[in-house]
């Protein structure tokens, strides 16, 4: 469901996907090729969202902003299912795996990789290309090449199922 709130109404790319479950309110921009996934929830009600090309957000995540705050999504970001996003900025091609919490005002580098179920602190950094997990996050190693390709091919299935598979092959029975 898509929602405008006090005169501010979700501006979302026409080659995205919103499933009929998720929930978009008020001052949200999502760019072009973006999934999101039934369940999600992205409140710009007393905050903005921004959510750049590309970026998947997925089953039953939550993205919302303090007041009069801005949570910042790049270019290709996967927000995994169930994750917690609340005012940060989130750098391009960043994964936040399954149940993760990123708090407000940190900073998740390019590249980054935010382990499941870990706890990204209120301004925490994690530096491009790291890989963070734990409660609260700590810098475990470096993303590798290898990693970026595996990543490129689920961030590409996802643009797919925004542009084509999920408008013409989603049916309600």
């Amino acid at each position: 469901m898509i929602y405008e709130f006090e005169g501010k109404r979700p501006v979302i790319g026409k080659s995205s996907y919103v499933a009929e479950s998720a929930v978009v309110i008020g001052d949200v921009v999502i760019g072009e090729r973006c999934f999101i996934a039934p369940g999600a929830i992205i409140r710009g009600d007393y905050g903005s969202i921004r959510i750049g090309d590309g970026t998947a957000v997925e089953d039953n995540a939550v993205i919302h902003a303090r007041p009069g705050e801005t949570t910042v999504i790049g270019k290709r970001v996967t927000i995994g299912h169930g994750a917690i996003v609340h005012t940060p900025i989130i750098e391009n091609s960043a994964v936040i795996g399954m149940g993760a919490i990123v708090s407000d005002f940190a900073h998740v580098g390019e590249w980054a990789a935010i382990g499941e179920g870990a706890v990204v602190r209120n301004r925490q950094e994690v530096p491009p290309e790291s890989i963070a997990v734990g409660v609260p996050a700590k810098i475990i190693g470096k993303v590798d090449g290898e990693y970026k390709e595996q990543w490129e091919r689920f961030k590409s299935i996802y643009e797919r199922l925004a542009e084509k598979r999920y408008p013409k092959g989603l049916k309600r029975v």
